[in-house]
């Protein structure tokens, strides 16, 4: 073998062992919550209230998950529209543009910004100087901001992974670029979006330092009022880690938010493999 067959083979070789240390590690720590907090999931543990004392060491972790619901929602309202508006102008009508790549920049930029920097900026904006308070509209709010960015990439990448030759034959059939847009490229597109779109959610699943500030209570009913403060997994997970209120709660409270999360993303990229499938017809 020449040293450049030598050399392909060395490299994937490498890549092959990345990948296997990587789902080596998730499959160790999904191993390690599974015993340290599987015994303790049940019926009453996802649909109880905390209870005991100090408050969370016993009783369930309903209200959280209520919240986290809540708040995932809330900021897929706020940013879905907007995102999706935004990567179909980035994709199809300011493709040269200056305004694009000024976009373009603005949102790579906001995919840059720490969470908690968005969480105290939604607290003196919505929380201090609007008068929201610690509620559910303010830790949504700052949901919405961190996940924009992720929507308006994934749908602008799934409307530019459709093939160029339908905007090609549209247009010289003398079809408009809206109708185009809405018939052809958007159902195309749609499982890309969908994806990106669920990838976002689940990224606003997890995210702590966010709402650390604008929405999470020790403590709260979780009832989807907007003014109203909410229990989260992840924050309730750090108040039992960070506290030592129960660990075994704690483990087995992180292993619900994990299994959540792992159905997401399965899901996005079961959606990702679709959209690839559709295109490559």
């Amino acid at each position: 073998m020449n040293k450049r067959a030598i050399a392909d083979k060395l490299l994937i070789g490498f890549f092959w062992v990345s990948g296997l240390l990587i789902l080596l590690v998730l499959v160790a720590i999904i191993s390690y919550l599974i015993w340290r907090g599987g015994p303790f999931i049940s019926r009453e543990f996802i649909l109880g209230d905390p209870a005991g004392i100090p408050l969370g060491s016993e009783g369930g972790i309903y209200p959280a998950i209520k919240g986290t619901l809540w708040l995932v929602l809330l900021a897929l309202v706020l940013s879905v529209i907007p995102g999706i508006l935004t990567a179909i102008y980035l994709s199809e009508y300011g493709c040269s543009g200056g305004l694009a790549e000024i976009i373009n920049l603005l949102v790579q930029s906001m995919t840059g910004v720490p969470s908690i920097v968005i969480g105290l900026f939604v607290y003196a904006l919505g929380v201090v100087t609007l008068g929201w308070g610690i509620s559910l509209l303010a830790g949504g709010t700052a949901l919405a901001i961190m996940v924009y960015p992720v929507i308006v990439i994934s749908s602008r990448d799934a409307l530019q992974g459709v093939d160029e030759n339908y905007r090609l034959i549209a247009n010289s059939l003398g079809v408009s670029k809206s109708y185009t847009l809405y018939r052809v490229i958007l159902p195309r597109a749609a499982a890309g979006i969908i994806a990106g779109i669920l990838l976002s959610l689940g990224y606003a699943a997890g995210a702590t330092a966010p709402i650390l500030v604008t929405a999470a209570a020790v403590i709260a009913n979780s009832s989807g009022a907007l003014f109203e403060p909410v229990m989260a997994l992840p924050y309730h997970l750090y108040i039992l880690f960070n506290e030592h209120l129960s660990m075994n709660y704690a483990y087995a409270t992180a292993l619900v938010l994990v299994i959540l999360l792992l159905i997401i993303n399965i899901l996005a990229l079961w959606l990702n493999s679709l959209q690839e499938r559709i295109n490559g017809r």
